[in-house]
């Protein structure tokens, strides 16, 4: 089958989580032998950021790292009805520009033969309702929504023929422990600053408690501003920027323990979304203490895959005691790796997926799940 990702940016993940997802994605369907395409403008604001930051080598890298997938870039002139023409299937981005959408919602109208999805992996639906309701899905077979709490604000406010909720999960072939790699330090976060969207969240369960307990540790990520870096190096953090996706499993292993902060407006308005990085994290093998959120999905197992904290006070004792007790600390690493490979990779999101596809009334995935049902 022909996929078509209209995607922000599959090869720029500054500032740009959803492009890790995506690339596991678009790799899950090229290994199963389908043709997977990323379409994404070429004056893309995440793309832009990167090339200003790191020039042409970051392009280069994602080259290098990700040789099976395929980027297309477009402008104001790009034939988009000729590049759907043929596809199967067309996956739409919702920070793509809101014409565009409609203009694709178009050419399905028109006697195109593909599956349509939108695809949601953000807070507008419930931030900036007014900008989502504008967008024009009444031609999209549905919307593939990152979490069932957006899901259902989908199907309340009638936006779309049909909802299905499609969590980010994590590349197995990219994430994964490297046992020959001992750690040299305490902690690593990898998130970027986020608007304020987690500035507090940020101080009260990883800056305090690392500079309360002494620790040595680093963080990764864009967007800080002078006072936040400031606050970094206080506590004893060596603030690193950006890092490429391909180099984080490699970053993990050179440190004992990870933390996860999610940005406020999932922990109180869409709760059930962690971020993508909670998958990647525990896929990879390292020690993880979360920031409040709610597991209404239960994706995970609290207490078993990882540590919550209620406060900081608590990511302290967590930290800790990770820290002090391997047999702890291996404990959380054995159940982490066992609920992602069993739930959360791009290959349970692939099944997914065509799942949807299927219940979209796409043939070919209906007739791919018959044949692989009379096989099993």
């Amino acid at each position: 089958m022909r996929f078509l990702f209209y995607t922000h940016s599959v090869v720029s993940d500054w500032n740009h989580g959803n492009a890790h997802f995506l690339r596991g994605i678009m790799r899950e369907l090229v290994a199963r032998g389908h043709q997977a395409i990323a379409l994404e403008p070429a004056d893309g604001w995440s793309r832009s950021n990167l090339l200003a930051e790191k020039g042409p080598y970051a392009v280069e890298r994602f080259r290098k790292d990700f040789p099976e997938l395929m980027s297309v870039t477009y402008d104001a002139s790009f034939d988009h009805e000729g590049w759907i023409a043929d596809a199967d299937v067309v996956i739409v981005h919702e920070w793509t520009d809101p014409d565009l959408v409609a203009r694709i919602g178009r050419a399905r109208a028109n006697g195109g033969g593909f599956t349509l999805l939108f695809h949601d992996t953000h807070h507008r639906a419930v931030s900036a309702t007014q900008a989502i309701s504008a967008l024009r899905l009444e031609q999209y077979d549905g919307v593939l929504a990152f979490g069932e709490a957006l899901r259902q604000s989908y199907l309340r406010a009638g936006w779309g023929k049909r909802a299905f909720t499609w969590h980010e999960a994590a590349d197995e072939r990219l994430f994964r422990p490297h046992p020959g790699i001992d750690p040299t330090a305490d902690l690593i976060w990898i998130g970027n600053w986020g608007d304020d969207e987690r500035s507090a969240e940020i101080k009260e369960f990883l800056i305090d408690p690392v500079e309360d307990l002494g620790l040595r540790g680093t963080v990764h990520g864009v967007r800080y501003p002078r006072e936040a870096l400031a606050d970094l190096a206080a506590a004893g953090l060596s603030y690193e920027g950006w890092i490429a996706n391909a180099d984080v499993p490699k970053a993990f292993a050179a440190h004992r323990v990870t933390v996860h902060i999610p940005r406020r407006p999932y922990r109180e308005t869409l709760p059930g979304i962690p971020t993508i990085r909670m998958f990647e994290a525990l896929a990879c093998g390292i020690p993880l203490v979360s920031a409040p959120w709610a597991d209404v999905e239960q994706l995970f197992r609290p207490g078993i895959d990882f540590l919550f904290a209620r406060d900081g006070s608590e990511m302290c004792r967590h930290l800790r005691n990770v820290l002090d007790d391997a047999d702890l600390a291996a404990s959380l690493v054995r159940s982490g790796l066992e609920t992602i490979g069993r739930r959360h990779t791009c290959r349970h999101r692939a099944d997914e997926l065509f799942d949807v596809l299927a219940e979209c009334g796409n043939r070919q995935a209906i007739d791919r799940i018959a044949k692989e049902e009379t096989v099993a």
